[in-house]
C-alpha cells in the first residue's frame, strides 16, 4: 500500500536535510511506519543532498519504504513524503507520516547545534 503526505515547513532545505539525514531518526520513523514500538534497521536507497532521501526496511519479515523530497517554496520548503508499507490500516501509516512532518517542522528540532 502507498501513503503520501505533503506540507510546507518554515525551514530551509539544508536545515531539513540535516534533521532528516540521521540514521537514528530514519530507523525510528521506519518503526512508526511499520507499526513497531522500537526503531527498525534501514538501508538508504537514494540520497541527493537537500533534495531526495529514501530508505527501506532492512529487517527480515518487515516491509516499508520511505522517500522524502524537498523543494524551495516561498519562505520555506515543501516536503513530500511517500511511503510503501504493508500496514492494514492506512490511517495509521498516514498518522506516522504526519508525525514525521511534525518532528521535522518542530521549532525544538534545530539542526547545526551540538547536543
Amino acid at each position: 500500500m502507498e501513503s503520501k503526505a505533503k506540507r510546507t515547513l518554515v525551514k530551509s532545505a539544508p536545515e531539513l536535510w540535516e534533521l532528516a539525514d540521521d540514521l537514528s531518526r530514519m530507523e525510528s520513523w521506519m518503526g512508526g511506519l511499520v507499526g513497531a514500538t522500537h526503531p527498525i534497521p534501514i538501508e538508504v536507497t537514494d540520497r541527493d543532498p537537500e533534495r531526495v532521501l529514501a530508505w527501506r526496511c532492512a529487517q527480515h519479515g518487515a516491509f516499508g519504504r520511505i522517500a522524502i523530497e524537498l523543494a524551495a517554496s516561498g519562505f520555506g520548503t515543501a516536503v513530500w513524503i511517500t511511503a510503501q508499507h504493508s500496514r492494514p490500516d492506512p490511517a495509521a501509516a498516514l498518522a506516522a507520516l504526519e508525525g514525521l512532518l511534525d518532528e521535522l517542522g518542530s521549532p525544538e528540532r534545530r539542526p547545526f547545534v551540538s547536543a
